[in-house]
């Protein structure tokens, strides 16, 4: 039977889950994939919450168990994360995190909740997760060089002036195309395992080799996107670049979803596990959802409204080189089961395409200050969760003793 004590620790955690789900639905992933169409006025600021709001919930369900799992088992090694410690890092992390929200400071949702993990971990006894931790910083490191690097070079391209657009959209699209047909879900793969559209069908045609098979599969899905955007900008130029940014909004939002809904629900998972609570993760995941879903609702349409105008002033092209990366990057991440920055990488990509236009719209200092923040969220979450733990684990035992 299940102590009060229990019930007042997973509600106090379910909360504080809840609420870094709104925080995150209403910030950057919310917000950011479909600001872009709405500035293109190719969607409307209520449509484009509304349906970022269901692409994200579907994204935490078919993608979020990789994020989450790393989350709440990998960052620390030698010791599970107890009851009073999920509570901790979770509650840390979603204070930070609604001082962020309520006073406009730019707190990072991933660096501040892989530090509060990490902080209450290390207060409990772990040892640090090294091979984790360079696996993260690897991503870190390089997701403002290779996002901003694959911005530049797809700004460059729609800014050739010898390159025709109703060459250069369709074969954007068919580079999307093969990174869909290998991006992994849920439903596609064995019960517990995830298996992307390419790998799934190999599966299916085992006398086949699995490797032609998911070039095959790959190939055909770059031909479908290609052929469909040159009939689509075969029609009217204007209206094909907007399709293809709702197109890369709504894979971005899915994106989002499967990678950010990890930092809300990740720390739950050692809670349930020792409590002795069986929970589904498909249902955990679709908790995490639902929160996504929530923020998206009732906060992103504003800051949508707000960062549409400054994507206006950015343009198709330019927003089309940012969204472009952006997908890739979130897909990298989901795969390796990183928790990762939206924020990180959509100003990276913008920054890459803004330089494509000759620097337009790029403040370095501006980028530093952004960095020296997400730097001060990892750390500090990291102080602050090791502090927070200690006292209250001192001041428990004093109770009981």
């Amino acid at each position: 039977m299940v102590s009060a004590l229990v019930v007042v620790t997973l509600l106090v955690a379910s909360v504080a889950s809840l609420f870094m789900a709104w925080a995150i639905g209403a910030g950057s992933s919310g917000s950011t994939p479909f600001a872009p169409a709405v500035g293109a006025n190719a969607i409307s600021v209520m449509r484009a919450g509304f349906v970022v709001g269901l692409l994200g919930l579907l994204g935490a369900v078919l993608q979020g168990a990789n994020v989450s799992e790393a989350v709440g088992r990998q960052l620390i090694s030698g010791v599970t994360l107890t009851p009073l410690a999920a509570v901790v890092a979770l509650t840390l992390a979603a204070v930070l995190v609604a001082i962020g929200v309520f006073t406009g400071y730019p707190i990072a949702t991933a660096f501040t909740v892989t530090g509060a993990v990490i902080g209450v971990g290390l207060a409990l006894g772990g040892a640090p997760a090294w091979a984790k931790y360079q696996e993260i910083a690897a991503v870190w490191t390089l997701t403002p060089f290779v996002g901003g690097g694959l911005a530049y070079a797809t700004a460059r391209l729609l800014r050739n002036e010898s390159v025709s657009e109703r060459v250069a959209i369709p074969v954007l699209g068919a580079v999307v195309g093969v990174v869909l047909a290998n991006v992994e879900f849920a439903l596609l793969g064995p019960a517990g395992e995830s298996a992307s559209i390419a790998s799934a069908t190999a599966l299916e045609l085992p006398s086949f080799s699995s490797s032609l098979v998911v070039v095959a599969v790959s190939v055909l899905a770059a031909v479908l996107f290609a052929l469909v955007l040159a009939r689509d900008i075969a029609r009217n130029e204007v209206r094909a670049q907007r399709h293809f940014l709702l197109v890369l909004g709504g894979l971005v939002a899915f994106s989002a979803g499967g990678s950010q809904v990890g930092l809300a629900v990740g720390p739950l998972l050692p809670l349930l596990d020792d409590v002795g609570v069986f929970v589904p993760l498909t249902v955990v995941l679709l908790g995490g959802g639902f929160g996504l879903l929530l923020g998206s609702w009732t906060g992103a349409p504003r800051m949508i409204k707000a960062i549409a105008q400054d994507y206006s002033s950015l343009g198709p092209r330019r927003s089309i080189a940012a969204l472009i990366p952006s997908f890739v990057i979130a897909q990298v991440a989901v795969f390796l089961g990183v928790p990762i920055s939206f924020n990180e990488i959509i100003v990276s990509a913008i920054i890459g395409s803004g330089y494509a236009a000759g620097g337009a719209g790029v403040s370095r200092e501006k980028m530093v200050k952004t960095v020296l923040a997400w730097l001060a969220s990892l750390a500090g979450a990291i102080g602050v969760g090791y502090g927070a733990y200690f006292a209250v684990s001192t001041a428990l035992a004093a109770l009981v003793g």
